[in-house]
Formats: structure tokens, C-alpha cells, sequence
């Protein structure tokens, strides 16, 4: 069975652990219209990416 030598201090316990956490989710606001977005995703109330349209909205229906 595989035993540890020494023992892991609490200082190096705590530093391997310092990536576990979990951190919020990135959003950004839009300039034009003020709406939130994901950074790097496409718009998708407006269909704009990059100040620039790529995809067509579809109406309300």
C-alpha cells in the first residue's frame, strides 16, 4: 500500500487546493444596446460580434 513519507503541510495542502474554488461567470456589457453577454460570444439578442453582424435575428414571434 502506498504510504506518504512525510506529511503534507497545511500550507502546501491549502496552495494545491487555491485552483479548486469556484469563480463567476465572466459578462460583459454591451456598448450599443446594454445588454449582457459572454466575452468572445456572439451577441444573440442583436447578432453582433466584434461591432460587426454575423448572424440574423429572428423576429418575435
Amino acid at each position: 500500500m502506498a504510504v506518504p513519507k512525510k506529511k503534507v503541510s497545511k500550507s502546501r495542502r491549502d496552495m494545491r487546493r487555491s485552483h479548486d474554488s469556484l469563480k463567476a461567470p465572466a459578462y460583459v456589457e454591451d456598448q450599443d444596446t446594454g445588454e449582457y453577454h459572454r466575452p468572445h460570444h456572439v451577441d444573440m439578442k442583436t447578432g453582433f460580434y466584434k461591432g460587426r453582424q454575423v448572424i440574423q435575428v429572428k423576429d418575435k414571434i
